[in-house]
């Protein structure tokens, strides 16, 4: 696995990516967020948005461990990205 999150950033936008790539999970975002597609793209950098995104794969394990494996990270690296995007 990669080096612990240093940029929570580029890493919860690669997680939306991800989760964006498969139409069932995408529609299952926006359905939960209540976002339609031009306001995510909109607000893709608002790092309320970005911690929302991981939570959302937090909320389903293995999702959550699916989308790690996919950027070479640990699942609980995602998680820490989260809570800082959640500091600041």
């Amino acid at each position: 696995m990669a080096n612990p999150v240093t940029n929570p950033e580029a890493v919860a936008l690669q997680a939306l990516a991800w989760t964006l790539g498969d139409p069932g999970r995408a529609a299952r975002l926006l359905d939960l967020t209540g976002l339609d597609p031009a306001t995510l793209r909109a607000r893709a950098a608002d790092r309320d948005l970005l911690a929302a995104t991981i939570g959302f794969l937090e909320a389903h394990e293995p999702d959550l461990v699916a989308c790690a494996d996919a950027l070479d990270l640990s699942p609980q690296a995602l998680v820490h990205a989260r809570h800082q995007l959640e500091q600041a």
